[in-house]
């Protein structure tokens, strides 16, 4: 079992560093392979799975199993399944999902984790494992690809973020949790803290989310646009 986990000490500035270091090289696989891109995506769908499946099955090992963290019911938990999803099958929804989620709300988990243990604990191995490599899905996909998000695909995603909101604010109410901070700010600290208190910094991330997933869909669709041919004479 590791120590006890430090915001900004070595284990997460170098967890940080792998995640960055490993974004260039996606894009760049994912532009090799543009012409054919099942089989390399579907390796990476099951390196998904591999590679986060028995870290969670662990988790819920007797002595590991804790209540307020372990149920696999987190975004970023539900991000893993879309992006092994979205690189197997390249449906839109699961791509947008991973986009969405994978390029907003994970790098955010990744600047604050709400973790206690240090490496080589599993929780600390699987919060890692699935946060980096739904990030490396996200640019593998889009930057990659070039499997283009849609204004479509960001409603889909905002409409499911939605529905899962409302479903873990009762849960969390029956099991005594906080999962996905609905019901309160984390304890760790996090920059839900400058959003006032609950549920005020529910509506305010509501809205900054909004505007930046918004913010994230515009560039692509922008291309998209017809250019206008001048007036012949």
């Amino acid at each position: 079992m590791g120590g006890e986990f430090e915001p900004y000490g070595t284990t997460h500035l170098v967890m940080i560093a792998v995640c960055l270091a490993g974004v260039a090289p996606m894009v760049a696989l994912g532009r090799r392979h543009r012409d054919d891109p099942s089989r390399v995506s579907r390796w990476f769908a099951v390196a998904v799975v591999v590679c986060t499946l028995p870290l969670q099955v662990i988790d819920h090992l007797p002595g590991n199993f804790d209540l307020e963290t372990s149920l696999p019911i987190q975004l970023c938990d539900l991000a893993s399944v879309a992006a092994a999803i979205a690189l197997w099958t390249h449906r839109p929804t699961a791509v947008a999902l991973t986009y969405y989620w994978g390029l907003l709300l994970t790098p955010q988990a990744l600047l604050t984790p709400a973790l206690v243990s240090d490496f080589p604990d599993s929780k600390f191995l699987a919060f890692w494992a699935m946060h980096i490599l739904v990030i490396w899905a996200a640019v593998f996909l889009t930057f990659g690809l070039g499997l283009r998000p849609t204004w479509s695909g960001m409603g889909r995603t905002a409409a499911i973020t939605a529905v899962w909101m409302a479903v873990m604010y009762p849960l969390n109410l029956v099991l005594g949790t906080n999962y996905g901070f609905v019901n309160a700010k984390p304890s760790t600290g996090s920059f839900l803290d400058l959003l006032g208190p609950w549920p005020l910094y529910l509506v305010f991330e509501a809205l900054i989310v909004a505007v930046s997933w918004a913010l994230m869909t515009w560039p692509w669709t922008r291309r998209d646009r017809p250019v206008p041919t001048p007036d012949m004479p």
